[in-house]
């Protein structure tokens, strides 16, 4: 079953879907360049693991904790029931006073990106690809920071580099001009012009406009279309069975896009 949305569907973020479908999209981004890309390039994927602290206060969290410390507990006599009616009053007395606290836990992050390297010489950098990850909008963790960083690194000409946010949630990177009002975008800086970006708003209400992939002159730019893998992974990891459209997203549509949606729904209950 095909998604409501025509281009991206928010409900993959808002569900938790995010981390299937970003391995996915990478995975299909690089099927894809591999097949069209001239014979002196290569496509190669690479990944950004690290550790970091972080509160466990809600789901996204909780699904990517790796913890360290287990709590194991070793089987004693059995006390007397008056024993255990002491300690339970002991023990209710005692939580009575108590404060109660967030700890921080361990959270290992595993984040995909591509690289489009020339054969020779020596297998040069010529693109860089990233699709977001939630951890690279949480504006002052480690993961936003490690991005920043190879990100000022590309947009001070270090190679081409194509940017895709498909997600709603979290701070955008800072830039000199002002982002579009748009939920999604597809940004391309070219070596040769750096700083200076090309950037493509997109939309859920639309599909999602051509990914554009530069190459070392004088190869020509490669294009990509994007709207048909993201589609084409939401019918085989078969999303529809882990979302339930009737439930409001964390940031509920407004105005015109609340009433374009409610229209889709009906149209979609209509053809069941």
């Amino acid at each position: 079953m095909r998604s409501p949305f025509p281009g991206m569907d928010p409900y993959i973020e808002a569900r938790h879907l995010f981390e299937d479908f970003h391995i996915h999209l990478i995975n299909e981004i690089s099927r894809v360049l591999s097949d069209v890309v001239p014979d002196r390039y290569v496509v190669r994927a690479g990944e950004r693991s690290y550790v970091a602290l972080t509160e466990c206060d809600d789901e996204e969290h909780k699904r990517s904790f790796l913890p360290d410390v287990t709590v194991a507990s070793h089987r004693k006599p059995t006390k007397t029931r008056k024993a255990k009616e002491s300690a339970g009053a002991q023990a209710v007395q005692s939580e009575s006073r108590s404060i109660m606290m967030r700890a921080l836990v361990k959270a290992e992050y595993r984040e995909p990106f591509l690289e489009i390297r020339q054969v020779d010489p020596e297998r040069k950098l010529i693109t860089g690809i990233e699709v977001l990850s939630p951890s690279n909008k949480r504006a002052g963790t480690k993961g936003w920071r490690m991005y920043y960083r190879k990100r000022l690194a590309y947009l001070s000409g270090y190679a081409n580099f194509v940017e895709i946010d498909l997600l709603r949630g979290g701070r955008r990177m800072p830039m000199v001009s002002e982002w579009p009002d748009s939920p999604y975008y597809l940004l391309v800086c070219r070596k040769k012009q750096a700083p200076r970006c090309a950037v493509w708003p997109a939309y859920f209400t639309e599909p999602l406009p051509p990914l554009t992939v530069p190459l070392a002159p004088p190869d020509p730019d490669i294009s990509v279309e994007l709207q048909p893998l993201v589609d084409a992974i939401y019918a085989r990891s078969r999303y529809e069975r882990d979302i339930d459209y009737r439930q409001p997203l964390y940031t509920p549509l407004e105005g015109k896009d609340a009433a374009w949606f409610a229209e889709r729904l009906q149209q979609r209950a209509g053809t069941r």
